[in-house]
């Protein structure tokens, strides 16, 4: 077929995924299960997105930065605590936190009932983290902040060392009528 008669070819349209309550990918680290809604292989790596379960008292990741990618998070149920640097956010259910590349950021479900966030990742490539650290979970490795950084390499990630003495400030609560806060 030359070039003119292929440009001229009808044009298949891009499939619509639909993944159900029972579908997609769990990855479990620990008191959060986790599961992938998206991956990116249909979006042409541009976004992944994933639901988050948070055990009661369950921390999340050593608090980091992203290179090259920015992460959304969307309370469903729940508080969380993000910290973002040496600021925390206590948000709760319809609250979205944004974070852009090179902030300093982590979260935790530090109340008593469990906690939902829907996260996004642009683009996806963060979504492998999350595999990584399953798999070294399932070969035995505990996922110590060795563990956890030499992931977090190899997706434009590192440990934002800085922050690691944790927070110093007052929690900063967010409003009743706002949706902003931050963190993974």
């Amino acid at each position: 077929m030359t070039e003119e008669v292929k440009s001229r070819a009808p044009q298949t349209a891009p499939a619509v995924s639909v993944v159900g309550p029972g579908d997609g990918e769990t990855i479990v680290l620990g008191t959060t299960r986790m599961r992938v809604l998206e991956d990116g292989s249909r979006t042409g790596h541009r976004l992944a997105i994933a639901e988050s379960v948070l055990a009661p008292h369950t921390q999340g990741p050593p608090q980091h930065r992203h290179g090259l990618h920015d992460e959304g998070f969307y309370v469903l149920s729940g508080a969380l605590r993000f910290t973002v640097g040496e600021r925390e956010h206590d948000v709760v259910a319809g609250t979205f936190v944004l974070v852009p590349p090179g902030v300093p950021h982590t979260f935790a479900n530090v109340g008593d009932e469990p906690a939902v966030m829907l996260s996004t990742f642009t683009p996806d490539l963060y979504v492998q983290y999350f595999r990584d650290l399953q798999e070294a979970l399932t070969g035995g490795r505990a996922l110590t902040p060795a563990v956890n950084a030499e992931a977090m390499s190899r997706y434009a990630t590192e440990p934002a060392t800085e922050a690691a003495a944790g927070p110093t400030a007052a929690p900063a609560t967010a409003p009743a009528t706002a949706s902003a806060a931050d963190a993974s």
